[in-house]
């Protein structure tokens, strides 16, 4: 009887439990996700650490950052997973392309707008997307309108520099991540992807297979992608975060303020060159700036700084080689920090 007892197969679970599993899922990840500001300040006060000191304001952001990013990833691959068994990427890709693609940027970045990210918390959502079929490009518009514009960043840009200029931000972070999306799918450089995204594009399946996949299948195939996607780059976010937390809790404002204020042309540059270390979300950038400006940097300057900190950081490029080949992050830095120079410029030529 035992013999035959421990050959048994297991009876696999059903829809309805599966789908269970899911919801109970879901409420515990919304619930740790809410607590995680809690948590890493409690984590922080466990430490001999003085919490307002520089190590004490670098620890708390690793502790939040590190699970946040986690979270984000695992949610939103799982969902892409579970949407990608719908559809093909073949049929996304041509459901998005040619004479749509210019629409599906503007589409792109104004969800960008709506989702108040920072770069490494919208690089999740850009993983999804990327590995769904969706066209580079528009990708991209998503990736850089996300931490760059957002609701909370103009709210408190509104009550810093006022409404004017806050809505001229408006209107050049949008054109940066509509246009530099738009010239990067003009490229085609689908094939700088990192040979594993291209390989998930290639494994498509046939779309009759597809629909004829359970409601269980479909929950198995959004947990085979969070496996296959946290194998390659859970340590890469943690590298990420960690350089990104050590430079936010030593932030030179003393040094920046003065090369910021300076009236020569380098120091729009100089400013891009010193935001591109750094790491934080639009929000978390808004005192520094506030402080800069204080200081009588110039405002052309400080909002090219702003823009290089939450649009194309250190760590983020760190957590997209994962992804993106080399060549193909370079064009993308390239592209944004040229827009980034442009709104420099104009601003202190303007104001």
């Amino acid at each position: 009887m035992s013999v035959l007892s421990h050959d048994t197969p297991r009876k696999p679970l059903p829809t309805w439990g599966w789908s269970a599993a899911v919801f109970v899922a879901a409420v515990l990840w919304w619930t740790i996700y809410r607590q995680l500001p809690a948590l890493s300040e409690a984590l922080v006060a466990r430490l001999p650490v003085e919490r307002h000191s520089h190590l004490g304001e670098a620890l708390a952001f690793f502790f939040y950052d590190v699970p946040k990013v986690m979270m984000l990833l695992a949610l939103i691959v799982f969902a892409m997973g579970v949407v990608r068994s719908f559809f093909s990427p073949e049929k996304t890709r041509a459901a998005l392309a040619g004479k749509r693609e210019g629409l599906a940027n503007v589409t792109a970045a104004g969800l960008g707008v709506l989702t108040p990210f920072c770069s490494c918390s919208a690089v999740p959502l850009f993983i999804g997307f990327v590995s769904a079929g969706i066209p580079l490009g528009v990708t991209f518009s998503f990736l850089i309108a996300a931490p760059m514009v957002n609701e909370v960043a103009l709210i408190l840009l509104i009550g810093l520099v006022g409404w004017n200029v806050a809505l001229i931000y408006l209107g050049f972070g949008l054109a940066i991540a509509i246009v530099a999306g738009w010239v990067i799918g003009r490229l085609h450089l689908e094939g700088w992807l990192q040979d594993w995204v291209r390989d998930i594009h290639a494994g498509a399946t046939d779309p009759v297979e597809d629909e004829a996949l359970t409601l269980p299948d479909r929950y198995r195939r959004g947990l085979d992608s969070v496996r296959e996607i946290f194998r390659k780059v859970w340590l890469w976010i943690i590298l990420g975060i960690g350089i990104g937390a050590l430079i936010h809790g030593y932030v030179p404002e003393e040094l920046m303020a003065r090369v910021m204020g300076s009236g020569a042309w380098w120091s729009v540059p100089a400013a891009v060159l010193m935001g591109v270390p750094m790491y934080t979300n639009a929000a978390g950038v808004i005192p520094i700036v506030e402080a800069l400006l204080g200081k009588g940097a110039a405002l052309g300057t400080v909002l090219a700084f702003m823009m290089s900190v939450i649009a194309l950081s250190l760590p983020e490029m760190i957590i997209l080689k994962q992804v993106l080949k080399l060549r193909l992050i370079a064009v993308f830095v390239g592209i944004v920090a040229s827009g980034i120079l442009a709104v420099g410029f104009l601003f202190n030529a303007l104001f």
